[in-house]
């Protein structure tokens, strides 16, 4: 079960990162004159959807218990 727990605890990081905004709260830097403030949020997007899929295969590549 731990690894299982583990493997979802996974899905937990996007919200995490996105809820503690004292983490992204500011300017600098900039990307393409983009404001670190919207592509931190920009970039979780497909981290989040690459985490997922993660989850999702190591779930499914498991023998049903």
């Amino acid at each position: 079960m731990g690894r299982r727990a583990l493997c979802f605890a996974l899905l937990l990081l996007p919200y995490i990162a996105m809820l503690w905004v004292p983490c992204y709260n500011r300017a600098a830097p900039e990307i393409a004159g983009i404001p670190f403030f919207y592509w931190y949020q920009l970039l979780w997007i497909p981290l989040g959807s690459l985490l997922l899929l993660l989850v999702y295969g190591a779930h499914r590549a498991r023998p049903r218990d």
